[in-house]
């Protein structure tokens, strides 16, 4: 070989040299760029999984929250319409006695009202089928009132009017107190939960 041969054979071998100390440095330094970016493709991955699992939590939760308050509305709306078929049947039981059972029940409220006096107020049905004996009843009952001759505008029961003052004794009134009670005890149950 001569001379220059040897120095071009040298300057290929440096440089083939050269170019593999820098393709490992590249390579080593893409090996450090890639596993950089992995970890932080796992790092955001993770963040990213977590926030959709706190997302997924919240809208569950949301959901769970709806879906049983859905459930305790059509549940009350059911007992409220049970209550509602049940109060009319009550009243129509009520209005529907026959004169004896009938007048009968409406001595027991008047027991209810022992020791106050005034004027009873029927409606025009029961004004006209009275018994003969029934203010003597009443007053037997502990209440001492006559019977009007107006008639009042109510289904059944009475009213006793004391001056200013009315105590309701109508079938239906009744009723609606009660349906009161028992809704507030229906919510308390419903929504204490």
């Amino acid at each position: 070989m001569n001379g220059g041969e040897t120095i071009i054979n040298r300057i290929k071998a440096d440089c083939d040299e050269s170019v593999a100390s820098i393709r490992l440095d590249a390579e080593k330094a893409n090996a450090a760029v890639l596993a950089e970016a992995e970890k932080q493709a796992q790092l955001r991955g993770k963040e990213i999984a977590d926030s959709t699992k706190q997302k997924i939590a919240q809208i569950q939760a949301a959901s769970k929250s709806r879906s049983e308050l859905a459930a305790r509305t059509a549940l009350l709306k059911q007992r409220r319409a049970e209550i509602d078929k049940t109060a009319g049947a009550l009243l129509d039981y009520l209005t529907g006695l026959g004169d004896n059972d009938y007048f009968n029940a409406l001595y027991r409220l008047a027991a209810q009202l022992r020791g106050k006096s005034g004027e009873l107020l029927l409606n025009q049905k029961d004004l006209q089928r009275l018994p003969s004996d029934f203010e003597n009843r009443v007053r037997e009952a502990g209440l001492d009132a006559r019977v009007s001759q107006t008639p009042a505008d109510i289904l059944g029961g009475f009213i006793l009017k004391s001056g200013d003052i009315e105590e309701n004794m109508d079938f239906a009134a009744l009723l609606n107190a009660r349906r009161d009670e028992i809704e507030d005890l229906i919510n308390r149950d419903l929504f204490a939960k």
